[in-house]
């Protein structure tokens, strides 16, 4: 008889992780738990009552089986929660459950699936209790003033030195504490597999390229290794969702995720307008693998700029440069390294990541841009090239 009643173990909704979304679900009660829990306990009263009085003395024991575990009131100490990024509403409650905000998840599960406002309940950090009832917890969140914002954006493109720097700005952690926590790619969550290369060089393992552009809400309390896993957790999911690394492996043919997350840097670094991000990737790809080019190299000047500010340079226009600069030895993104350089040059947007994993068709191999707009002539003519070349003189681009 116990087992048909609907007992409130907190163990047993730990398995239900994930499949809860936010607001109601499909074909749920429409009387939330409460009724059924109510129904419950008339049950067991009843129960008792048939074995006689003096059964009662257990009767506080069995209702601490019956009603879903919850603190009564608004709570203790203050504490700050962190939700993150892509958390349903059952995530959240196993935030809170952990922080000692709530007693079970359950709770808060009833709670929100009473509250048709709990689907606005937004990814951040928040400043609560502990040990506050799951509807007090519930409606501290939906508060605006609960919230904690010290949001700092991430443009797309930056390196992540530049990002570094930014987040210092932006936080008391120093730049070191962040190039400490880098050293680490996959401590920070990057998988091992990403490093993976298809073309026979040795991969080396870098945090750049992991960095997801975007606006990151800063915990007051927040370390380095948090800060940077955090961004490193955004861009496996935005990656994880366009199927990236699956789309590369099927459809560009012997080439890794890695070596097109390296393309999409060298597109957010040359292209010009977001329309060209994709043709630029392509001209990489037939650069460094179609075997069209001579050198067989990217001999792209961005890549001299990277190894200028990993090695505290600064950064040169095409006309500045030397040629020792253009073929030094010594850099390892040499503008004249046969194929892929090897890891991206900076931290590339959607958009860019777009442009890599699937290019336009096109057997480019040059281009530059010919207008103040930044919109470049593509081409496989060297000849034409060099047409293309003089009208971004005349433009005043060059």
């Amino acid at each position: 008889m116990m087992d048909d009643l609907d007992l409130g173990f907190d163990e047993q909704e730990r398995g239900d992780k994930g499949k809860h979304r936010r607001g109601r679900r499909k074909g749920g009660r429409s009387g939330g738990g409460r009724g059924k829990t109510v129904l419950a306990l008339l049950l067991a009263v009843l129960l008792l009552g048939g074995i006689g009085g003096s059964a009662f003395y257990g009767f506080d024991r069995i209702q601490n089986y019956l009603v879903t575990p919850d603190y009564d009131g608004a709570g203790t100490e203050d504490v700050t929660v962190q939700i993150p990024q892509g958390a349903f509403l059952a995530d959240m409650a196993v935030v809170l459950r952990d922080a000692d905000v709530i007693k079970s998840t359950k709770a808060f599960l009833e709670a929100a699936e009473e509250n048709s406002r709990s689907r606005n309940i937004q990814p951040g950090t928040y400043k609560l209790r502990k040990q506050m009832s799951a509807e007090n917890a519930l409606t501290a969140m939906l508060d605006p003033g609960n919230r904690v914002v010290n949001g700092v954006t991430i443009p797309e493109g930056r390196t992540a030195k530049n990002i570094y720097k930014l987040l210092s700005e932006h936080t008391d952690i120093p730049v070191k504490e962040f190039e400490a926590a880098a050293k680490d790619p996959e401590k920070l969550g990057v998988p091992d597999w990403w490093f993976t290369r298809e073309d026979g060089k040795k991969p080396k393992k870098s945090i750049e390229g992991f960095l997801y552009p975007d606006t990151y809400e800063i915990p007051p309390d927040a370390t380095a290794e948090a800060v940077l896993g955090q961004m490193v957790d955004h861009f496996l999911t935005v990656t994880g969702e366009m199927e990236f690394a699956d789309r590369v492996q099927k459809e560009r043919g012997g080439i890794s995720p890695y070596e097109a997350l390296i393309v999409a840097s060298l597109a957010q670094a040359e292209a010009g307008t977001k329309k060209d991000l994709g043709k630029v990737a392509r001209v990489a790809y037939n650069r460094a693998y179609s075997g069209n080019f001579p050198c067989g190299c990217l001999e792209m000047d961005v890549t001299v700029n990277y190894y200028f500010e990993l090695t505290g340079q600064d950064a040169k226009t095409s006309g500045q440069m030397t040629a020792s600069d253009l073929d030094n030895p010594k850099n390892p993104y040499n503008r004249k390294l046969r194929g892929m350089i090897p890891t991206p040059i900076n931290n590339p947007g959607k958009d860019a990541l777009e442009g890599a994993m699937d290019p336009p068709t096109g057997d480019w191999l040059f281009f530059v841009a010919i207008d103040k707009q930044g919109n470049s002539a593509f081409t496989a003519d060297y000849d034409e090239h060099l047409r293309n070349i003089d009208k971004a003189r005349e433009a005043g681009v060059l």
